[in-house]
C-alpha cells in the first residue's frame, strides 16, 4: 500500500503516532496535465491541457545575476529607448493616436513595449510601469467602432496586422498584471472584426510577416478563449490557422529568414492545442530540427541564419540576429508550457547562457545585429557576401550600436524579462515547478488557495547547487517540481538534509509531494562535468561544455569608442534630435591576441585535457565579461598558420580537417561563451599524432 495512504489511515486512528510528513519523491519524464489548476488560467476544453501555466507578471522576482541584467537593461538602452528612438517619439505617433493616423505605424513600438512593460512589472519599477501605461492607454483608446484597433498600416489596400499581434501580447501581460477588464473588451471586439474579414483578404498583405508569424495571433485568440469561453473564438482560430504560412512541411520551411523561423516554427504546436492531432505537434519539432540539421551544427542553441540561411553557408562564422535569439527563447518558453518537454528548457538555457549575453555591451547601452559562434571582429565593415544581409552594401552589422539595428534595437527588450518570468511556473495539480534555474523568489497560490513563497538560491549556471526554501503560513500539502537537466548525470535531491535521493535520471522532472512546513529546505545538486561535442559536418570541429555552459577561446578584446552619429548614416531620421549622444556611444571591437588555435583534446579523458578553474564571484554580480567570469578552463592548443582573416578582416571558415598546425602546443584559456564578445567556440581539433 502507498506510504501516503498508510500515513493517512494511521493519522485517522492514532494521530499521536504520526511522524512529521514524509516526502514522496518521484522522477517523471513530463508533469501531469490533469486535473487542471484551480488558481491560474489554463487551457479550457476542448483545448489540449497544458503541462505548465505562466504565473502573473511580478509573481516571480529574480535575484542574483538575472536581476542585475534586468537592472542594467532598465538603466541602458531598453529603459531609455523611448527617449532615443524616433520610432518611440510621442509626437504624432500613430500608436498614441485615437484614429491610428500618424507616424511609426509598424512593429517598433509594440516590440519595445513587450519587454519594457514586463521589465517594469518584474522589477516593480513605478517609473517604467507609468511610461508603459502611456502606450497601453493609447492602444486601448484607439479602437474603432468596427472593432479594429491601432494604426491602420495600409499595404496595397489591406491592413498589415503584424504590429497588432505584438501589441496584443503587451495588452495580455498588462491584463495579467492589473486585471483591467478593458483589455478583454478590446480583444473581443478586435477578434470579431477579424472574424468578419473576407478570407481572401485576411493576412494577405504584400509583406510576409503577418502570415509567417500568425501563430502569435492564434495564441492570443486562445488566451482570450481560456478566460471567456466564447466558442466563436475557436472558429476564428481555425480561420487564422488556414490563413497562416504552411509550417507543416516535412523537408522545407516557408521561409529561411532567421527571425521568422525562430518565431514562426511554433505555430503548428499552438494549433495542436485545438486540433489535438499528433502531426501538428510533430511539425513544430520537425521545424526545430530541420533548420538545425542543415544550419545548426554549431554551439549556442541557434543556427547559422545571418538574415537568411543559405545552402553551403553552414560554418560557425554564420550568425544569428539578436531578434532571432529572443524569439527562439520565447518559442522555447511557450513550447515548454504547452508540452512539458524539458527539451525546450534545455534549448532556452543554451541560447540564454551561451549566445545571447554577448549580443550586448556589458552596460546594455548598445547591441549588435549579428552574433556568431566563431567571431573575431566587431567592426563597421560590410562582410558581404560572407554574411548575408538584405541590404548587401550596408555596413555595421557586427558593430555595437545604440542607433541602428532597427528591429533588434526594439525587440531585444523581451529576452531577459520573459526568461525571468519563466523561472517558475504553475502546474496542473496546483503545484509549482522550477523549470529554468536562477536565484529568485516566486509567490503563488497552491493546493486549495494557500499563498506560498519559494526562495531559490543559486549562482547557476556557474554553480552546481540549487536550494529552495519554502515559506508557508501553515502546513500545506502541494507538489514541487524540479527539472533535472539533460546534461546532468548523477543529480541528487534532499529535503531538510535527510533522505537524499541520488542518481536521478537526466532530462526529466522530480516531483516532491509532502506537507510542507515553513522553512522547509530542498537542496538540488547538479554535478557538472566536462563534455565535448564534435560537429562532423563542420570539419569535425569541437565545442567544450562544462554543465550548461559552452566555452570559447579567451581572445583579448580591444574596444574603440565611436561617435554614434558618425556611423548612423541612414539611421539619422530614426533618432530623436534632443539626445545627448555622448551617453550612447557605439563600440568597435577587434582582437588583441591570437585566435587561430586548434584545440588539444583527449576525447576519452577530457579531464586530462582541461583544468576547471573556479574564480571569485564578481562584486558587481555580472558574470558575463572576461574579467568577471566565475569559471575558466585551462587547455592546450596549437596555431593554424593558414587559418587567417578574410580580406575584410572577417572570420574565415574552419580549416579543412585535419588542420595543419605549427606543431607548438601553447597554454590557452577558455571562458564561458556568453562572456566572450570575440570568440572561437567551435575549434579545429588537434589531430592525434
Amino acid at each position: 500500500m502507498n506510504t501516503r495512504i498508510l500515513l493517512a489511515l494511521a493519522g485517522a486512528f492514532f494521530p499521536a503516532l504520526v511522524t512529521p510528513a514524509l516526502s514522496d519523491i518521484e522522477w517523471m519524464a513530463r508533469p501531469p496535465t490533469a486535473p487542471g489548476n484551480s488558481h491560474y488560467v489554463g487551457n479550457r476544453a476542448p483545448l489540449q491541457p497544458s503541462s505548465f501555466i505562466k504565473l502573473p507578471p511580478g509573481a516571480v522576482r529574480p535575484e542574483g545575476w538575472i536581476r542585475e541584467v534586468l537592472v542594467r537593461q532598465r538603466n541602458g538602452l531598453a529603459g531609455h529607448l523611448h527617449e532615443v528612438s524616433n520610432y518611440l517619439n510621442k509626437e504624432n505617433n500613430a500608436w498614441l493616436s485615437p484614429d491610428g493616423e500618424g507616424k511609426n505605424k509598424f512593429e517598433e513600438v509594440p516590440y519595445w513595449l513587450k519587454g519594457f512593460s514586463s521589465m517594469g512589472y518584474i522589477l516593480g519599477d513605478d517609473a517604467v510601469i507609468k511610461e508603459a501605461r502611456t502606450w497601453i492607454e493609447g492602444a486601448l483608446a484607439s479602437q474603432r467602432e468596427d472593432g479594429y484597433f491601432g494604426p491602420w498600416f495600409d499595404r496595397a489596400g489591406l491592413p498589415d496586422l503584424w504590429g497588432n499581434m505584438i501589441m496584443l501580447w503587451c495588452l495580455q501581460s498588462y491584463y495579467e498584471y492589473s486585471g483591467d477588464g478593458r483589455v478583454l473588451g478590446l480583444m473581443k471586439n478586435y477578434f470579431q472584426w477579424q472574424l468578419r474579414q473576407p478570407e481572401d483578404k485576411f493576412l494577405k498583405t504584400s509583406r510576409p510577416w503577418e502570415k509567417l508569424r500568425a501563430g502569435d495571433n492564434l495564441y492570443s485568440v486562445y488566451w482570450l478563449y481560456n478566460i471567456t469561453g466564447e466558442k466563436w473564438l475557436l472558429e476564428l482560430a481555425e480561420k487564422i490557422h488556414r490563413s497562416a504560412a504552411n509550417w507543416r512541411q516535412e523537408s522545407d520551411l516557408p521561409i529561411w529568414h532567421n527571425v521568422d523561423i525562430a518565431q514562426g516554427f511554433r505555430e503548428p504546436a499552438i494549433w495542436w492545442m485545438q486540433s489535438g492531432e499528433a502531426p501538428d505537434l510533430r511539425a513544430a519539432y520537425n521545424n526545430f530540427w530541420l533548420i538545425r540539421r542543415a544550419f545548426g551544427q554549431v554551439p549556442g542553441g541557434m543556427f547559422g541564419g545571418d538574415e537568411h540561411s543559405r545552402i553551403g553557408h553552414i560554418d560557425p562564422r554564420q550568425a544569428a540576429e539578436t531578434c532571432g535569439m529572443v524569439e527562439q527563447m520565447a518559442s522555447d518558453e511557450l513550447l515548454l508550457r504547452i508540452t512539458g518537454d524539458p527539451m525546450w528548457a534545455e534549448n532556452c538555457e543554451d541560447v540564454a547562457f551561451n549566445t545571447y549575453p554577448a549580443a550586448f555591451m556589458p552596460d546594455y547601452k548598445a547591441l549588435r545585429y549579428f552574433t556568431a559562434p566563431n567571431q573575431i571582429i566587431g567592426d563597421n565593415a560590410t562582410h558581404h557576401p560572407a554574411i548575408h544581409s538584405v541590404e548587401a552594401k550596408r555596413a555595421g552589422y557586427f558593430l555595437y550600436n545604440p542607433t541602428a539595428h532597427r528591429c533588434c534595437q526594439h525587440n531585444h527588450t523581451q529576452g531577459w524579462p520573459y526568461y525571468a518570468g519563466h523561472l517558475w511556473l504553475a502546474t496542473a495539480d496546483n503545484g509549482l515547478a522550477a523549470v529554468l534555474f536562477g536565484a529568485s523568489s516566486a509567490r503563488a497560490k497552491v493546493a486549495n488557495g494557500v499563498e506560498v513563497t519559494v526562495t531559490e538560491r543559486t549562482a547557476y549556471p556557474f554553480e552546481e547547487q540549487v536550494s529552495f526554501e519554502i515559506g508557508v503560513p501553515r502546513k500545506t500539502d502541494f507538489p514541487l517540481y524540479v527539472r533535472i537537466p539533460a546534461w546532468c548525470d548523477g543529480a541528487s535531491i534532499a529535503v531538510n538534509g535527510a533522505g537524499e535521493k541520488t542518481g536521478l535520471a537526466a532530462g526529466g522532472y522530480v516531483r516532491i509531494r509532502r506537507e510542507w512546513a515553513d522553512g522547509d529546505r530542498v537542496v538540488l545538486k547538479l554535478p557538472m562535468r566536462l563534455q565535448a561535442r564534435q560537429w562532423d559536418v563542420n570539419q569535425r570541429s569541437l565545442s567544450i561544455n562544462y554543465g550548461p555552459l559552452t566555452f570559447s577561446l579567451k581572445i583579448a578584446e580591444n574596444y574603440n569608442k565611436i561617435d554614434s552619429m558618425s556611423v548612423a548614416k541612414s539611421e539619422k531620421n530614426r533618432i530623436q534630435k534632443q539626445v545627448d549622444w555622448s551617453r550612447w556611444p557605439a563600440w568597435e571591437l577587434k582582437p588583441g591576441s591570437a585566435w587561430n588555435y586548434a584545440l588539444a583534446c583527449d576525447m576519452k579523458n577530457l579531464e586530462s585535457s582541461f583544468q576547471v578553474v573556479k574564480r571569485p564571484w564578481p562584486e558587481d554580480n555580472y558574470p558575463w565579461t572576461h574579467e568577471s567570469a566565475p569559471v575558466e578552463l585551462r587547455a592546450k592548443g596549437a596555431r593554424v598558420p593558414d587559418w587567417t582573416p578574410t580580406a575584410t578582416g572577417f572570420c574565415p571558415v574552419l580549416p579543412l580537417y585535419p588542420a595543419k598546425t605549427d606543431g607548438r602546443l601553447e597554454d590557452i584559456t577558455l571562458i564561458p561563451m556568453g562572456a566572450a564578445r570575440l570568440r572561437i567556440s567551435a575549434f579545429p581539433p588537434l589531430a592525434a599524432e
